[in-house]
């Protein structure tokens, strides 16, 4: 995925600042403040796309933030996730609906890291798709944006389109509901079975046609169901391949 997403990072802890901007650099533009009033200077001078912040900060919370953001026009757009704990999420957030989405803490790296980057890959479609061809079809390469994400992307915006995607001589078209995959073909494969063929691959490019539409309904689990057994079936296929590797520490973060 390009770096076309721009996110303003905002945490008084600089250990969890540092390694939240080392994760997230490589999927988006980066810029970081640490605290509240540094980062609504910031947000005003350069407005992101996304804003990533810590609750709980002296002076300006997470949530007057927010609301600073949220009350000024070039700002009020911008896509919102709170680090806070679970008991502020619960008595304190829960009910105000500051944010789009919410990590609780303390967390892991890995697990922030990859929900934080479904909303960049969610914000990157949206941008991309502005910006496609007059005949309202966008096309990219997988190596911008790998099947997974665009799926998860697609499921997150609710979008309802056709998904073409081509490596070499194979196609595969899937075709979206409100963000639901309802029938996907791969050459003699339908359904399940042609969403769990495509997610293998690692190249190829992608079409998404906003227009596109069927009356069919071959798949029988939903859009999340179909990537988590899709990724149950890689795993145990690369277990019994032998292409097992060793994982990577990770890091619980916490204020």
């Amino acid at each position: 995925m390009p770096n076309i997403v721009k996110v303003l990072l905002v945490d008084d802890n600089p250990m969890i600042l540092g390694m939240l901007r080392g994760a997230l650099s490589p999927h988006a533009i980066v810029n970081t403040a640490s605290d509240g009033a540094d980062a609504l200077l910031k947000a005003v001078d350069d407005p992101p796309d996304l804003l990533v912040s810590d609750y709980r900060m002296p002076g300006m919370d997470g949530r007057q933030l927010v609301e600073k953001l949220k009350s000024r026009p070039a700002t009020a757009g911008v896509s919102v996730i709170l680090l806070a704990s679970k008991a502020d999420i619960t008595e304190k957030l829960g009910t105000q609906d500051p944010a789009d989405e919410f990590v609780e803490k303390p967390f892991f790296l890995k697990e922030a890291t990859h929900r934080i980057k479904r909303v960049i890959d969610k914000i990157a479609l949206e941008k991309m798709s502005k910006s496609a061809a007059s005949d309202g079809v966008l096309r990219g390469s997988l190596t911008q944006m790998n099947v997974i994400d665009l799926v998860q992307s697609l499921e997150m915006g609710r979008k309802s389109c056709m998904l073409t995607l081509t490596n070499q001589d194979d196609k595969c078209e899937m075709y979206f509901s409100e963000g639901q995959v309802t029938h996907a073909v791969y050459g003699a494969l339908t359904g399940d079975a042609a969403v769990f063929k495509v997610l293998r691959w690692t190249g190829g490019n992608f079409q998404i046609n906003f227009e596109g539409k069927t009356t069919q309904q071959t798949t029988t689990l939903n859009t999340q169901g179909l990537l988590m057994e899709g990724l149950r079936l890689l795993d145990e296929s690369a277990r019994d391949g032998g292409g097992e590797t060793e994982e990577e520490e990770d890091v619980l973060l916490d204020s």
